[in-house]
């Protein structure tokens, strides 16, 4: 009896066994620290572009010893930052979150919309009003709002040169978003969260390191003649600094501030994202996130890249120089996160809130279609035709975003036949260059389009908010200036972004699936045992998500 009673107790102890191995595996153990990073600006294929001068330390550690979806799209248009930040945390398109652009034109009221203002806030850090600021436009919660609800022991805190890039992702609940003050060279917040600045962020502000880096010439990190995967240096697509006559290395930073502003010259230079990750550690250690057995989120966005995008284009060394110097920055941060918070105790993932276009004008230099389009011709054309059908008037209220708002008091006492109005400005609008679609608000709410194009237009459309006809520009036509670049189209250049996993929880892999940006906040949601946000239309990534 005692030898049956000894292989029971072995057998007994040998189906335990494995149950605690797949206890182990599924990743119960939460992570001390969430960091989201958004690079503004950052298409997919500047990963591979600039791979081979890459340090291993950052986004090659990313690649390598995390998760790459390498498919992943934004599912709607227009890809701006504020609609990026916002679709990124709340797993919702513009058509639910409201963040329907930066800013909009408010059909109810007639006045323009900044997409975090808020009137019933203060400034916190600076005497100016920099700080009417907070995310009570935004209509739904974020992942970071979930955390928190789950357990408001957690913080969550946003980082951001851009105040649109600090508060949309540390949600309504956030503990903070701080963002840089371009007239003082401080880090302000406003009283949606505080009533003062912690003395942490006091004492960083008084070191003014912004003023450090603008001592130092911008030269290349590498020798000059090592950038090859971009244009000549002098090359007519590239915008000028204030006193430039050539957009060309070195730049004395120290005399150019006198000419661009001391505090907004550093945007537009890489080392703004060197200062911001600057300011990320120092509220990790100010704030002790990831000290606790509550998980912490901190979210951090990275303007630099796209300032100097918009100024230089997508095919300047001068991009080249950013993305290889916010390399080294990531570098420094993933490690300063493996000795302080330690490895296997954070989680990490790094995305953009949207891509760009190459510079039309280079395009059309190598016989590419591309072109400008001039809106204000358009919207004069289409106020003149209206004018002959339907008599003198202001029919159109506004036009902006691309979008036409009609004059509806207007309609009203004309009694005129307002479905009709919106068809002939559709089809009027396709016959100009430049034009592949114009819809109708009918169409964007009713319709169900094949064309995945469409589909992005049709999920950045808000009955609430957008217009009443809406305008696609063909692929690699923009409404910018002739240098540098822009985006905001639901083209590929513009949707197309990296998505890269890393740390607690996150095997090594990659998969070419296609991966839409709403899915980001589930599979956080999933990987953190919280609830969805609350207008979340996207699903868990599977290969990141089995098992839990």
């Amino acid at each position: 009896m005692l030898r049956y009673f000894s292989i029971l107790l072995i057998l007994l102890f040998s189906c335990q066994e494995p149950e605690s191995k797949e206890t182990k595996q599924t990743g119960d153990q939460l992570p001390k620290l969430v960091v989201g990073i958004v690079v503004d600006q950052m298409r997919y294929d500047y990963l591979k572009r600039f791979w081979n001068k890459f340090e291993n330390g950052g986004f090659k550690r990313l690649v390598n010893d995390g998760f790459n979806c390498k498919n992943t799209h934004f599912n709607y248009a227009p890809t701006y930052t504020g609609p990026g930040h916002a679709s990124i945390y709340t797993g919702a398109t513009p058509a639910l979150h409201g963040i329907i652009a930066n800013y909009w034109y408010d059909k109810y009221s007639g006045s323009e919309v900044y997409c975090v203002d808020d009137a019933d806030v203060q400034t916190i850090g600076s005497p100016l009003p920099v700080g009417l600021m907070s995310p009570k436009n935004m209509l739904v919660t974020t992942i970071t709002d979930e955390l928190k609800l789950s357990n408001k022991k957690s913080k969550t805190i946003g980082v951001s040169l851009k105040d649109r890039g600090a508060i949309l992702p540390a949600g309504h609940m956030g503990d903070a978003a701080y963002w840089f003050d371009g007239n003082t060279g401080n880090w302000v917040t406003s009283t949606h969260y505080m009533d003062s600045l912690p003395l942490w962020a006091q004492r960083f502000n008084k070191r003014k390191l912004a003023r450090q880096y603008l001592i130092q010439k911008w030269e290349t990190l590498l020798p000059i003649e090592e950038y090859t995967e971009s244009l000549p240096d002098d090359n007519p697509y590239e915008g000028l600094f204030e006193g430039e006559e050539k957009p060309v290395f070195p730049r004395d930073l120290f005399k150019l501030k006198d000419t661009n502003g001391e505090w907004n010259l550093i945007k537009a230079t890489p080392f703004g994202n060197s200062l911001t990750k600057d300011m990320a550690v120092a509220a990790i250690e100010g704030e002790q996130l990831g000290t606790n057995e509550h998980t912490d989120f901190l979210c951090v966005s990275f303007s630099s890249t796209d300032y100097v995008g918009h100024q230089f284009g997508s095919r300047s060394i001068e991009l080249e120089d950013t993305y290889l110097r916010l390399d080294r920055d990531l570098s420094e941060l993933l490690t300063y996160l493996d000795e302080n918070i330690g490895v296997g105790n954070y989680m990490l993932f790094l995305t953009a809130d949207h891509g760009a276009v190459s510079v039309p004008a280079y395009l059309m230099e190598n016989k590419v279609p591309a072109g400008y389009f001039i809106s204000f011709e358009l919207k004069k054309a289409i106020e003149k035709e209206l004018q002959e059908i339907y008599g003198e008037g202001n029919w159109i209220a506004n036009f902006s975003n691309f979008q036409f708002f009609l004059n509806h008091q207007l309609i009203a006492e004309k009694n005129v036949n307002v479905q009709e109005m919106k068809k002939r400005i559709a089809e009027f609008s396709v016959r100009f260059d430049g034009v592949a679609n114009a819809l109708t608000s009918e169409e964007l709410l009713q319709g169900h389009f094949e064309n995945r194009i469409l589909q992005r237009v049709q999920n950045g459309f808000s009955q609430k908010y957008s217009g009443d006809v809406v305008i696609v520009l063909q692929p690699s036509w923009v409404e910018y200036p002739k240098t540098g670049t822009t985006h905001g189209s639901p083209y590929n250049y513009d949707t197309h972004v990296p998505l890269l996993w890393f740390g607690s929880g996150i095997n090594s892999g990659s998969c070419a699936d296609y991966v839409s940006i709403t899915d980001i906040a589930p599979t956080l949601a999933t990987l953190l045992n919280v609830q969805f946000p609350n207008g979340c239309s996207g699903n868990p990534i599977v290969e990141l998500t089995s098992g839990r």
